[in-house]
């Protein structure tokens, strides 16, 4: 299973301390917005069904994730980096994807790592972008758009921070980290399902995973505010000590046992 990001938008307006803001979402976009239960469950039944299906992931995330791109649109502009990024339209796919500055990053690097572990998966920094796109209205607001697909091109390089894997148990509790980091309904939807088939298959070392991600998630740094092109350099262990992201010793624990 895998994620991630709300792509939808709402009709709220920023208040005046967050700066030239331009404009705010229009009614039609606020009718996008609107819960959509029955969307979220087909989709979820064909994720259920087929879950290599990835662009159901982004299907239900939309239909269920009310305001939460728009709030944490607005804690990010408030801050220095946040609003530099947006400004000076700081692109992280773009950083991603040059792999041979990463591999010029010095060893035991939060890049180094990344890039052995997109290598090692056989993944692109793209990866998630065709999926979330698919059958997308998009954005109404340019500033929302940059923060809505940098909050989805961060996906793996938590899965390289937090030490999850992408199994499906990784993935499942990488998302509970992410719901209490975002608090999208559409995620935290996918949790809950998802951790009850997880139970079902692996037994109550899944749910304390999953719970335990959802723990952490609460408990770190809040991730999507972090420049993460000035912290690719940096020792992983390092970051980890200054984002209190423990290492992920449930998740580890049901792992060792299905491979014993």
């Amino acid at each position: 299973m895998t994620s991630y990001i709300d792509i939808g938008v709402s009709n709220i307006i920023i208040d005046a301390n967050v700066g030239n803001y331009p404009g705010t979402m229009t009614m039609r976009a606020a009718e996008k917005l609107r819960m959509q239960p029955g969307v979220a469950w087909r989709a979820l039944k064909t994720l259920i069904a087929n879950p290599e299906d990835t662009a159901q992931v982004f299907v239900i995330i939309r239909a269920m994730s009310g305001p939460s791109l728009e709030r944490g649109f607005e804690r990010f502009i408030k801050l220095p980096v946040g609003r530099r990024i947006i400004e000076e339209k700081i692109d992280l796919l773009q950083t991603l994807s040059d792999r041979d500055c990463l591999r010029a990053m010095p060893a035991g690097s939060l890049g180094r790592a990344y890039l052995n572990f997109v290598e090692s998966e056989n993944l692109s920094a793209d990866g998630l972008v065709q999926a979330s796109e698919a059958d997308a209205d998009g954005y109404e607001n340019p500033w929302l758009e940059r923060y809505g697909k940098r909050l989805r091109d961060m996906h793996d390089l938590w899965h390289t921070t937090t030490g999850y894997g992408r199994d499906e148990l990784g993935e499942l509790c990488l998302l509970a980290f992410t719901y209490a980091q975002t608090r999208n309904r559409g995620i935290g939807l996918i949790v809950l399902v998802a951790a009850l088939k997880m139970h079902q298959a692996l037994g109550r070392g899944a749910l304390r995973a999953t719970l335990r991600g959802y723990r952490d998630g609460r408990r770190a740094a809040w991730l999507p505010g972090v420049d993460w092109e000035a912290m690719l350099s940096r020792p992983l262990d390092e970051i980890r000590s200054e984002f209190g992201i423990p290492a992920p010793v449930a998740y580890q624990e049901v792992r060792h046992l299905v491979a014993a």
